[in-house]
């Protein structure tokens, strides 16, 4: 399973953007798609957004459509998360999920907390 690390989080006001990087190492990157989930105290880990294996499939939660863009450079074994017009209420914890032996999400980062204030 890869080792993956999340890095980008920070404090914004709400309409700025972030960028969140999540790298992955050990096991072939290319080959297996990828995601980002958030989380609150207050609620569950959801989905946010996915990625295929060659970077040209995603998807996204309806709340963040048109906002939030997922891509990934697997020649620098990377997906990123950029978002957009942030609102206080994308304030979470963003985790970085890979999906290696396409079984599902097995492989996860620590998270990079992400706080949007009004």
């Amino acid at each position: 399973q890869p080792q993956i690390v999340e890095s980008g989080g920070g404090l914004v006001q709400a309409g700025g953007s972030l960028r969140l990087s999540c790298a992955a190492s050990g096991h072939s990157f290319s080959t297996y798609p990828m995601a980002w989930f958030r989380q609150t105290p207050e609620k569950e880990r959801d989905l946010v957004a996915e990625i295929n294996s060659y970077g040209d499939n995603t998807h996204y939660a309806d709340s963040v459509k048109g906002r939030f863009i997922i891509s990934r450079d697997n020649a620098k074994n990377t997906v990123y998360l950029q978002m957009n017009s942030l609102k206080p209420d994308d304030t979470a914890r963003y985790y970085c999920a890979a999906d290696s032996y396409n079984l599902g999400w097995d492989s996860w980062g620590q998270g990079t907390q992400v706080t949007v204030s009004s």
